[in-house]
């Protein structure tokens, strides 16, 4: 046993920087300026909140992990704890629409940091140009072999969470204490920056996915995941505090798409904000281009356990690359309806739905896995309120982004049955 696992490549460090790197960037990148309109400069709470959301999370995800370590993540958690059933293929395909809408949100991320290049004018259009060249680039670059970027992947980690630390680190020192100033809380839209902002930290399921190769899974997988958590959302704090306490709120309105560069302007002027711009041009670029490839092995995986037909296997979805055309088209259409908080609503919307199903697939599995039920219970209610609340919200601001939403997931549940009911499928548990 100790020889296979000193053959296994990832030790704690590492998985730890698959999290981060999975967490920050496009997320903040993309949400923090529409979270801050929402909530106002109590958006660090919004934060908070999230983050205790997920780390709720986090406990099924390190109990399930530890107990089945798979490179299937929450496909394999599913199945495990619902069976071969409809409730299991049905959230697996809303995970695949998950990255769909999370991809679409990093490119309008891009979109919007690309478009400060441009005469104000034109940064609308250019904003959804930009997005949509990015996809484009990307779908032909993993066309070729996703290695031609894969290399990098690392290096843009470290550089991405470097300069969002040197951020909150300088700017501290350039905050003006008036911009803090707390009058009466509106509770209701701290809630809903919160589930908005669960976006940022939705990656750290991407740890789970290399359970296989981790060094002592039992031990390094939990401390992984609470780790890589905890340290974002001390980052994500520091961040937004800085950003309201160098910026007013007329000001990150009218920047809230670009909001982490303007706040770098305040006090390292245009360099600041040239470097900030850099890093989110990187950060999406690098989240968009892991995001095509997983989005493609998500589906294939559910074919290879029976949940999609064999048609969807590896030669569609990643050797014929006919499943990443599907999955760009899918990205564009969106990019093209819709705008980046509409989008980013859903794609929050879509994982707080997905976290819920795993941690109910875990509260069938909890005697097996060792866990404390009330905690499951807890993430359970965390993510059906916050869900609630960004439905709610939705209602009121953007009704056609909650139907759209609704229609994904009754697809998503509709297929499975369908399919199901009319195809002789086997299981494949390997």
């Amino acid at each position: 046993m100790k020889n296979e696992d000193n053959k296994k490549a990832i030790g704690l460090v590492s998985a730890m920087a698959l999290g981060i790197g999975g967490m920050i960037g496009a997320g903040i990148f993309a949400v923090l300026g529409i979270a801050t309109n929402i909530v106002g400069n109590l958006v660090y709470l919004s934060f908070l909140f999230a983050g205790m959301i997920a780390l709720l999370s986090t406990y099924s995800y390190a109990k399930l992990s530890s107990t089945y370590p798979s490179a299937g993540g929450p496909v394999e958690f599913l199945i495990r704890g619902f069976g071969d059933g409809v409730s299991s293929g049905g959230f697996n395909f809303l995970l695949y629409f998950g990255y769909v809408f999370v991809l679409a949100v990093y490119a309008e991320a891009f979109g919007s940091y690309a478009a400060t290049v441009l005469p104000p004018e034109y940064s609308k259009i250019g904003m959804d140009i930009f997005a949509i060249l990015i996809i484009v680039i990307f779908t032909l670059i993993n066309f070729l072999g996703p290695k031609v970027v894969g290399k990098s992947e690392t290096l843009i980690v470290g550089i991405k969470v470097a300069i969002l630390t040197i951020f909150a680190i300088f700017g501290v020192f350039f905050i003006k204490p008036h911009l803090l100033s707390i009058s009466m809380p509106n509770v209701g839209n701290i809630l809903t920056g919160a589930g908005l902002l669960f976006l940022g930290y939705e990656g750290f399921g991407l740890i789970t996915n290399t359970a296989e190769d981790i060094k002592n899974p039992r031990k390094n997988i939990p401390r992984a995941l609470y780790l890589s958590v905890l340290l974002v959302m001390v980052i994500y704090i520091a961040v937004s505090i800085v950003v309201v306490g160098t910026l007013s709120l007329p000001d990150i309105a009218k920047s809230a798409d670009y909001v982490l560069a303007s706040a770098a302007a305040t006090f390292a002027g245009s360099i600041g904000f040239t470097i900030m711009v850099i890093a989110a041009l990187f950060s999406t670029s690098s989240a968009i281009n892991a995001t095509l490839y997983g989005g493609a092995n998500v589906s294939y995986l559910m074919a290879k356990k029976g949940q999609l037909p064999d048609f969807f296997n590896r030669k569609f979805w990643i050797d014929s690359k006919e499943g990443l055309l599907i999955t760009s088209i899918l990205v564009l259409l969106l990019i093209l309806s819709l705008n980046l908080s509409n989008i980013a609503m859903m794609g929050s919307a879509a994982f707080l739905l997905i976290y819920t199903g795993v941690n109910l697939a875990h509260l069938k599995l909890y005697k097996e896995t060792g866990a404390n039920k009330y905690i499951i219970y807890l993430a359970i209610l965390g993510g059906l309120f916050s869900f609630s609340v960004l439905a709610y919200y939705e209602i009121f601001n953007s009704p056609i982004t909650l139907i759209i939403l609704c229609v994904v997931i009754l697809f998503s549940f509709m297929f499975e049955w369908t399919y199901r009911k009319f195809s002789t499928r086997v299981l494949k548990t390997r």
